[in-house]
């Protein structure tokens, strides 16, 4: 994944989870995944993302996983 667009998720899952009212926590917790791996997602030197994680992620936030990585 390019540092380009590991920033660009990054801004996009902050984005999606501050409209949803979630703390870092809880959507870790909805979305089954380590709370401390939603920060280095959301972190200035974004970690890479697993598929799997994203699906994880999206069906926390009710979307697609296409949705979740709309940038624009």
């Amino acid at each position: 994944m390019s540092n380009d667009i590991k920033v660009d998720y990054s801004r996009r899952l902050r984005q999606l989870r501050k409209k949803h009212r979630l703390t870092q926590q809880k959507l870790a917790e909805l979305a089954n995944v380590e709370y401390k791996h939603i920060q280095r997602l959301e972190g200035k030197k974004p970690c890479d993302v697993k598929l799997s994680t994203l699906e994880k992620i999206a069906k926390a936030f009710d979307i697609s996983v296409s949705k979740l990585l709309d940038f624009k």
